[in-house]
């Protein structure tokens, strides 16, 4: 159990590579459908797909964090800056990640209707909490998934700067 591990599991593998497809497609999704007109046959059909792949990748997420603290994982590469850097990274992609899902979430139950998951199941709503919930949440869901998409991409970049300037493992390690 001590003896160091030189990869991710393959669990925090497939959780991290398909969390960063939903996180990008979600973000291009809500880009894109914020300029639907009411006539478009998309209007009701993308956020129908954007609010349950979110509320699944919030459960996926949920699930990576408990995942994360019961398995082991390589230690980081780098210089020491690097690796603190990389800490509060992680830490605050996982911050952005959960206060983007709960702004979605108020803006999507702000009516009191549930969110129909995939005609699975309806995440229950709690309705409006505070006057013009939706319009506040929606604001702060805008500036926290820019913020989110910026932190990512400086991630992957990160990630490249270890594979072709440092030449380490830190890219490997996850691949």
């Amino acid at each position: 159990m001590s003896q160091p591990t030189s990869q991710y599991n393959p669990i925090a593998k497939v959780i991290h590579w398909l969390s960063a497809i939903a996180i990008f497609g979600l973000f291009a999704v809500g880009y894109w459908m914020v300029d639907l007109s009411y006539y478009s046959e998309w209007y009701t059909v993308a956020p129908y797909w954007h609010k349950s792949i979110g509320l699944i990748l919030f459960a996926m997420t949920a699930f990576r964090l408990i995942w994360k603290l019961l398995s082991k994982a390589p230690e980081i590469e780098g210089k020491n800056w690097e690796k603190a850097g990389a800490k509060i990274a992680h830490g605050l992609l996982y911050v952005l990640l959960f206060a983007t899902f709960l702004s979605g979430y108020l803006i999507s139950t702000a009516d009191g209707r549930g969110i129909e998951v995939f005609n699975w199941f309806t995440f229950p709503g709690l309705g409006s909490l505070i006057e013009n919930q939706e319009d506040i949440a929606g604001e702060v869901h805008f500036y926290l998934t820019y913020t989110l998409i910026a932190l990512a991409l400086l991630h992957a970049m990160a990630a490249l700067k270890h594979h072709f300037i440092n030449q380490d493992n830190t890219l490997k390690k996850m691949i």
